[in-house]
């Protein structure tokens, strides 16, 4: 992918015809005037304020008058009038944090799924009565306005929603911290189906406008690649090394603003977006060759096209570590040659910033910072080392070792020359020591080198991480003791005091408040107003579960989200849910470990007992199986695991037997906004992971927080959530993590546990069969065979348990003051899975309690 560019190199003369680059660094000239020094000023907070805000912002802004206006201008109009009551605190937080500096937070993460801004903003400034009174002054619904937000699709699921839930929780507590990312220019793609299948299309998510962002090219920075290094002598006599790179490319900042709860303090996030250096020439234009005038631009621009490109082939590969290096090198040279003073002493760069790496993808940011200190900064190895380890922290999201990144030595050394070097001598010194502390182990120095030599040579990123990082966390008890008993063992054995643990949570601004109204009324008037911030004060509502009246009170809260989910899938997907069903909910990112195979074996298991008589259909509870999943665009299985979804629910949706009494929805494109008005809605929250292979999930919070009951394993956090909302207001089910690395050990046979299940038989039998593919048998021959010969994650294995489970939670719903009576003790028992406690955590674990303002 290395394009045939002549980019300006470090040292060469800029070319006359191209524009002066803008100096962004250095101080500001002293204002004079005290209206300039003081405070910010924010707009009057009334209706009548804001209405001029937004008259003002419609007429100057979009260009049009009110009469003349189209949703989009009123709302790209009100977001603005919105946003300069944000930017008012956003100013004043600057100023503070200047005049009072403490130690930030930059937290470094490849995905921030933020959903919809408009009503967190809202939300934040505490303004909705106020906006939707002014916008009723004009005749426009505040509804209105919100639909036509399109929300930015910058992450892929859990990673990039919690990364958004920890930088909300940090403006919260008042915690200096930046935010670290890509704007991608197309997130997470739109999912639509296609015959049942998915069909991926592009998410022009930019496409009418972004009113959020705020682009800074004045701050731009240029990034490095390819080329090579070469020694040579400093003025002092010191042997250096040089990077001479091939080409290069611009990072230009947006900011967007990150708002505290009620509380004042804006922080930011600050996402890059990738330009050529040279984006256009002239004179190849004027020849003709209009595609090459251009061809550095679109190159350049490539690198934040496209959330996670396909990495099925060698140039999709290339690509993300592109990506990947593309915003960390932006970001640390932001903060260290233009956030802090020209003459910082980098010593003390740790007392200043700790870089929270979310997973691996940021942890090329290591040998960029030890580059940065040796290379531009002329410090000496061990002193630059001894800043680095102190200067990241490293989170690690899985326990599936595939799912830790391992990149090719041949393509960190074609694309990153100077970095394969510098990994080179963080290994030798690094495995030095590890020989000095388990002396002729050379089995230990092979399995802990953060370069491996098969089955291909590749830098291990999780290794390089945890050897750099002052702390290694993982983000469940469970997960955190797997971390360091089964994924790195042996670093914990080296480094015990590195390892700790920083269990997930979810904002409940966003997740309660926003999402759940009707609930959040109830919950205010039962435990006073300020939960919002303090969620364990939810605990308050346990005396309330007694309370006949209170648990009325809480139904007719569950039914009015109900209904409004039902009028939002009408509209959005055509589908009409049934009235008066269990609502049965699994949304979540499409992966086998996850198990949505599971769950649709349970589907066809009702279906097949009532078909066959073995039920009678008045027997069976009334259930609606929601399902909500994106598969990644290269992964067969889980792509054809929508595929049989679908085909299963058009078939049982169809089929009159049934009706009334058995429904499976599958929405499109599953996304933040749906979740807010799905999760309240749900009944039974499926989290049904294979024991042992899910790191936390925040999905079974959110679900907990909204009083849906869980049915899971004991896996990831759902461990945490049935130890804190009690065995009976839980449904457990399945093996434990024990006992599925006994089964593995012992050899597991799915094919035998399918012989010897004869209900498990007719099953897969019937999906065999081609009953739900139109009698064609080879549409689910790959779905089959891998359930019955590979099975990895052990579907079959829990099958039985699953179902016997199903019959128990059929029973339960059926009891209605005892169902109620449990959702609303896990409401009230889930206020440890708050954001704002993980990140009590991280300051007090991780980032050191000296950190808080």
């Amino acid at each position: 992918m290395t394009p045939d560019l002549t980019p300006k190199l470090p040292g060469q003369e800029p070319d006359s015809a191209a524009p002066p680059r803008r100096e962004s660094r250095g101080p500001a000239a002293e204002p004079t005037h005290a209206l300039a020094r003081g405070p910010v000023v924010p707009p009057t907070r009334s209706s009548e304020g804001f209405l001029r805000e937004f008259l003002r912002e419609l007429q100057y802004g979009q260009g049009v008058t009110l009469a003349r206006s189209s949703p989009n201008d009123q709302y790209l109009a009100m977001a603005r009038a919105v946003r300069h009551y944000l930017m008012a605190d956003w100013l004043e937080t600057a100023r503070r944090r200047r005049e009072h500096p403490a130690k930030m937070v930059g937290y470094l993460s490849a995905e921030y799924l933020l959903g919809r801004q408009l009503d967190n903003a809202l939300l934040a400034t505490d303004m909705v009565d106020i906006v939707q009174e002014a916008l009723a002054e004009c005749g426009i619904s505040l509804d209105t306005m919100r639909a036509q937000e399109v929300e930015p699709g910058l992450g892929n699921g859990g990673l990039g929603r919690l990364a958004a839930c920890f930088i909300d929780s940090l403006a919260t507590l008042d915690v200096s911290c930046v935010g670290y990312g890509i704007r991608y220019e197309y997130g997470i793609f739109r999912q639509t189906f296609v015959d049942g299948r998915q069909v991926e299309v592009p998410d022009t998510w930019l496409s009418f406008g972004n009113p959020w962002e705020f682009p800074h090219p004045e701050r731009e920075v240029e990034v490095n690649f390819g080329g090579h290094t070469e020694q040579y002598t400093d003025e002092d006599g010191r042997e250096r090394t040089r990077w001479i790179p091939g080409w290069n490319v611009l990072g230009v900042p947006y900011h967007y603003m990150v708002p505290g709860y009620q509380n004042g303090v804006v922080n930011t996030l600050r996402l890059w977006s990738a330009r050529a250096t040279h984006a256009f020439d002239l004179q190849i234009f004027n020849s003709g060759d209009y595609a090459e005038a251009v061809r550095a631009q679109t190159f350049a621009e490539n690198i934040t096209k496209v959330l996670y490109p396909e990495d099925s082939t060698p140039q999709g590969r290339e690509l993300r570590l592109q990506q990947q290096y593309f915003f960390v090198a932006c970001s640390l040279k932001d903060y260290i040659d233009q956030t802090l003073p020209p003459d910082f002493d980098l010593k003390r760069l740790p007392d200043q910033i700790i870089f929270q790496l979310n997973d691996t993808h940021p942890v090329i940011a290591v040998p960029e910072l030890m580059r940065l200190l040796i290379d531009d900064k002329g410090m000496e190895w061990d002193e630059a080392w001894e800043i680095t380890q102190k200067c990241f922290a490293y989170t690690c999201h899985t326990l599936l070792p595939e799912a830790l990144e391992v990149w090719p030595v041949e393509l960190v050394g074609r694309l990153l020359p100077r970095h394969l070097e510098i990994i080179y001598g963080i290994n030798e010194r690094f495995l030095e020591q590890v020989r000095e502390a388990f002396p002729g182990d050379e089995l230990r120095v092979r399995r802990m080198s953060i370069v491996q030599d098969h089955p291909f040579r590749a830098v291990r990123m999780a290794h390089l991480a945890t050897v750099a990082g002052a702390k290694v966390n993982g983000v469940a008890e469970l997960h955190s003791q797997l971390l360091r008993d089964k994924l790195l063992p042996d670093f914990a054995q080296m480094y015990p005091d590195k390892f700790t643990n920083v269990t997930n949570g979810v904002t409940p601004r966003r997740f309660v408040r926003q999402a759940n109204p009707a609930l959040s009324e109830l919950i205010s008037e039962a435990v006073g107003p300020g939960w919002e911030r303090d969620l364990s004060r939810l605990s308050g509502l346990e005396s309330f579960a007694e309370d006949p009246e209170f648990r009325e009170q809480f139904r007719q809260a569950k039914q009015a989200n109900k209904e409004r989910l039902r009028a939002l899938l009408l509209v959005r997907d055509g589908v009409e849910l049934p009235e008066g069903h269990l609502l049965d909910v699994m949304v979540k990112r499409l992966h086998e470990y996850k198990r949505q195979s599971l769950k649709l074996l349970h589907v066809v298991t009702l279906y097949e007992s009532i078909r066959s008589g073995e039920v009678a259909a008045e027997d069976v509870t009334p259930r609606t199986v929601i399902f909500g999943a994106k598969a990644a665009p290269g992964y067969h299985m889980a792509k054809e695991t929508i595929a049989l979804i679908n085909a299963v629910a058009k078939t049982i949706n169809a089929d009159p037997a049934v009706k009334g009494r058995l429904a499976v929805a599958f929405p499109a494109n599953y996304n933040v906004t749906l979740a807010e008005t799905l999760i309240p809605a749900a009944d039974l929250s499926e989290q049904i992971s294979l024991a042992g292979m899910e790191a936390s999930g925040t999905g079974n919070m959110k679900f907990a927080l909204n009083g849906a009951l869980t049915v899971g394993t004991d896996d990831g956090a759902n461990v945490e959530i049935r130890q804190l909302v009690g065995d009976d207001n839980f449904f457990l089910f399945g093996m434990s993590e024990p006992e599925v690395a006994a089964l593995h050990a012992s050899g597991y046979v799915p094919s035998q546990v399918y012989a010897d299940n004869p209900r498990l038989k007719r099953v897969i039998d019937l999906i065999a069969s081609g009953a739900f593919t139109d009698g064609d048998p080879g549409r689910v021959s790959a779905f089959v065979d891998d359930l019955l010969y590979n099975d990895r994650f052990m579907a079959l294995a829990d099958y039985q348990s699953y179902i016997d489970v199903q019959e128990r939670i059929d029973a339960a719903y059926a009891d209605t003051e005892a169902w109620t009576r449990s959702a609303i003790l896990n409401v009230a028992r889930a206020g440890f899975f708050s954001s704002d406690r993980s990140m009590h955590d991280y300051l007090d674990r991780i980032w050191g309690a000296g950190i808080r303002l």
